[in-house]
């Protein structure tokens, strides 16, 4: 059954960086989840296109009677386009279960009523919880979404172990994440791009200014080959770069050797 037509829960512009004052440090509270939406689409380019192209993943990977995972939901978008592809195909895989888990009480209450103004016949829990905290069971699909990067580096490769390891055969992993380039005219060709399309988004100079201080420190990037080392490591079999504009990047990581059979 196709979801509803509802509209999803308006949100706000995003002038958090309006004020000419020092920005505190990045949080994902109250006043980010209000304008989440608005932020996201307005300095991420590509998101719609990563949206449309998880949905599409979503289709090929997910499979009967597994669970599907996305880790760092925020509002819940890549949630809501998962069960929206899945409840639209022809024959729609039975038995699955939604698991969105973010650390954010605000941006999971957010959610909430975003996934609840859509009705589905597939179950769908939203967890408070910390990315290291959980183990996905039974996975057929986890997605991992702008998520890892502000993780702590000396625990991620722990955590994509972590994910491999929750995966059924053939499951799948879905990573998106911004990235640096070692060269600096790379660098600063892919800076200067994705600062034009901010301001072609409406954002001004001082907004671009301010975002950048308050994510210092907090969003901490990586390379093209710091990512796909760590997910071969991890075990990971095919690993595959599906989509990148500038400097964020989308990978399909697929797990094809046999496994021993997993409960949950």
């Amino acid at each position: 059954m196709p979801e509803s037509s509802q509209q999803p829960v308006p949100s706000g512009r995003d002038d958090l960086y309006r004020d000419p004052q020092p920005p505190a440090a990045f949080r994902f509270d109250a006043s980010v989840a209000a304008v989440f939406p608005d932020m996201i689409s307005r300095s991420v380019p590509g998101y719609r296109f990563n949206l449309e192209l998880v949905a599409a993943i979503a289709r090929r990977h997910v499979q009967a009677h597994s669970r599907v995972y996305d880790l760092g939901c925020s509002l819940g978008a890549m949630t809501l386009s998962i069960r929206s592809a899945l409840a639209g195909m022809d024959a729609p895989p039975s038995g699955v279960k939604l698991i969105g888990v973010d650390n954010s009480p605000a941006m999971l209450e957010r959610a909430r009523t975003q996934l609840d103004a859509f009705h589905s016949t597939y179950r769908t829990d939203l967890v408070c919880a910390d990315l290291a905290a959980v183990t996905p069971e039974r996975a057929s699909m986890v997605v991992l979404a702008y998520t890892l990067q502000f993780v702590e580096p000396e625990r991620r490769d722990a955590v994509i172990a972590r994910l491999h390891e929750g995966l059924l055969p053939d499951g799948v992993l879905v990573l998106a994440e911004k990235v640096h380039d070692l060269d600096p005219g790379a660098e600063a060709l892919m800076t200067g791009l994705h600062h034009d399309f901010k301001r072609a988004n409406g954002y001004s100079e001082l907004e671009i200014a301010g975002k950048r201080q308050a994510l210092e420190n907090v969003l901490l990037t990586e390379t093209v080959t710091n990512h796909e080392d760590r997910l071969r490591q991890a075990g990971f079999d095919e690993v595959v770069m599906l989509s990148r504009h500038y400097g964020f990047c989308l990978w399909l990581a697929r797990r094809c050797k046999k496994t021993t059979d997993q409960t949950g």
